[in-house]
């Protein structure tokens, strides 16, 4: 019987089955069979991945944060844009405003409320309804030109506080405090001081906002003709810009000290906050680090 099947299992070209053996070691036979099944999965995963990754950006985008690009020079020198420059693109984060309301000093991109008609920039629509579509695409994944009715400046006061120009150095006040603003711009050519302009209380839930670039920025000075029409509501803020992503030899932070903790004289207090939060951070990030390191002494193996 034992020879009976050995003979068979030799000669005997099929299976018990029926079905025709083919040759060659298991391996030898795995190896295309395999190479096809990848590259066809591929190729129909493919569409799949461009798909995922086009709705996460458009999600990012429009949830989390997106690139802006800045249209004019009203934020030079901390921010560069201007008509023929390699504009900088600023990464706006969208989240933070969702747990805080914006602070003085906070470089914020908005849409320019109902009385703000003087735009800093114009985007030419297209006539042809392809291109117009492409540029809409374009626009949402952060690549394209922004919308003409998005605005960035910097918070120089919020709702509540009374905000006026200038004192005896050209400074602005804030609550009769003079602002110091390291960030402050002087155009060539423009001049060396502010225009003045009377005192104005910014209503609650609203903000007073300026350009760096001081006497080239259409701001809430004028704007809508000053005063209370120059005010920015709160929700129509977009996102604070954090960082300048683009061109890589401009990668940065973006400057945004608070003007008025010195000139209001913050309590002592509010000014220790951030030791106080980085002391209150390390402790547990020391006995983390400690647990972790007695898990893995326990690990070793005794030699």
């Amino acid at each position: 019987m034992a020879d009976v099947m050995r003979s068979g299992s030799a000669e005997d070209p099929q299976d018990p089955e029926g079905r025709e053996r083919s040759s060659g070691t298991p391996e030898e036979q795995a190896v295309p069979k395999s190479k096809g099944k990848k590259k066809g999965s591929f190729w129909k995963e493919l569409p799949i991945l461009i798909v995922t990754a086009l709705v996460l950006t458009v999600l990012i985008q429009a949830f989390l944060a997106r690139v802006y690009v800045i249209p004019s020079q009203s934020m030079e020198q901390t921010l560069h844009g201007c008509t023929g420059c390699n504009n900088d693109r600023v990464l706006v984060d969208k989240v933070s405003y969702r747990f805080s309301d914006p602070q003085p000093g906070d470089v914020v991109v908005f849409r320019g409320p109902q009385p703000w008609v003087q735009n800093e920039f114009e985007v030419q629509e297209p006539s042809n309804p392809v291109a117009g579509f492409f540029q809409d695409a374009v626009s949402l994944l952060g690549f394209g030109a922004p919308d003409e009715k998005d605005f960035v400046k910097r918070v120089i006061a919020v709702g509540g506080q009374t905000v006026e120009c200038c004192d005896a150095q050209n400074r602005v006040m804030v609550d009769g405090k003079p602002l110091e603003e390291p960030y402050i711009y002087w155009e060539p050519g423009r001049g060396v001081g502010q225009d003045s302009f009377e005192p104005v209380t910014v209503p609650e839930g609203h903000l007073w906002v300026m350009g760096d670039n001081r006497n080239d920025s259409k701001d809430s000075r004028m704007q809508g003709g000053g005063g209370l029409n120059g005010a920015v509501p709160v929700d129509n803020v977009i996102g604070k810009a954090q960082v300048i992503v683009l061109p890589p030899t401009r990668w940065q932070s973006i400057y945004e000290d608070n003007p008025q903790v010195t000139a209001l004289g913050a309590p002592s207090w509010q000014q220790g906050l951030p030791l106080g939060a980085g002391f209150a951070a390390a402790f547990p990030v020391v006995l983390a680090g400690r647990k972790l390191a007695g898990v893995v002494r326990k690990r070793q193996p005794a030699e």
